[in-house]
């Protein structure tokens, strides 16, 4: 940490965590390809969709670390990734500043992409970005009161799939609906990795997860069931008809997810940064070998 100097550019970077940005990635790349299989892909929508999703989720970072090092969240005794406002990289006020123009060139991005499709757009964008805020913020936030993995399920599964394809294909094939459900369910994934790992620091802040709230056994259960749900969507689409047999690609990764699986029921403390990092690559892989499949 000595090599990070406080308000320089490594402490921006460390704070926007490029690392989650995975989870903006893989929807967007699943969305594109719904809208390619219905013939609607627009490459400058695709683009503006990716944008949009990297920045909001860059916002999001930021307030995360800054709503959590208020109300007490992060400690000296945590045990995830280091926390800029925490550890006094970058200020209150410059995080504040950050959060603001990432989202106004979110909304400049929303303003292209409502050109392109219409102002359903607005609704998208703005209700991304409230939720985002109130992931962690505001007076009702989402993280401390069991509501995140609903919250990481719907926005980065359902809207950010759904959406991409929308602005590309100015509706919402029946595809995409069903496409969002591995997306989402593997970005929740992440988020239960992350709440198994902190779930004895989340329950001394009065961060009321869902492993806080059930324990860390139901964390375990949940992240194996999140895991059977986004492989089973892929051979459901096979069988179901809905497309080739490639859209089964993804079922090359169950070994790796198999690993990060054991890795989660039997590991604790900080060993669980690799697992979390290894679910969020294992969204991107899976997203791009997905997307793959959805084409033909």
């Amino acid at each position: 940490m000595g090599e990070v100097a406080p308000g320089s550019v490594r402490a921006w970077v460390l704070a926007a965590r490029p690392a989650t940005l995975t989870a903006a990635f893989a929807p967007v790349a699943v969305g594109t390809a719904c809208a390619l299989r219905v013939g609607g892909f627009r490459w400058n929508a695709a683009l503006g969709a990716l944008l949009g999703a990297f920045l909001i989720q860059i916002a999001t970072n930021f307030a995360n670390d800054l709503f959590d090092f208020e109300k007490g969240a992060d400690d000296e005794e945590r045990l995830g990734p280091t926390r800029a406002a925490q550890a006094g990289l970058l200020t209150v006020a410059q995080l504040r500043m950050g959060i603001v123009l990432t989202l106004l060139f979110a909304v400049g991005v929303g303003v292209y992409l409502t050109w392109l499709a219409g102002p359903w757009v607005v609704a998208i964008g703005l209700s991304s970005i409230l939720a985002g805020l109130a992931y962690t913020g505001g007076p009702f936030p989402l993280a401390y009161n069991g509501l995140g993995d609903v919250f990481v399920m719907a926005f980065f599964g359902f809207v950010a799939v759904c959406g991409t394809a929308f602005v590309q294909a100015e509706y919402v094939p029946d595809i995409a609906w069903v496409a969002a459900v591995p997306m989402g369910a593997l970005a929740t994934a992440i988020l239960v990795v992350n709440n198994v790992r902190d779930f004895e620091g989340d329950a001394r802040s009065q961060k009321r997860t869902l492993v806080v709230r059930f324990g860390r056994d139901s964390g375990v259960r949940e992240y194996i069931l999140l895991l059977i749900a986004s492989y089973g969507t892929s051979i459901a689409l096979w069988l179901g008809g809905w497309t080739t047999i490639w859209v089964c690609l993804p079922l090359l990764t169950i070994p790796w997810a198999v690993r990060l699986g054991r890795s989660v029921a039997r590991e604790r403390g900080v060993v669980l940064n690799q697992t979390l990092a290894g679910t969020a690559q294992l969204l991107s892989v899976f997203g791009v070998l997905f997307a793959t499949g959805l084409v033909p």
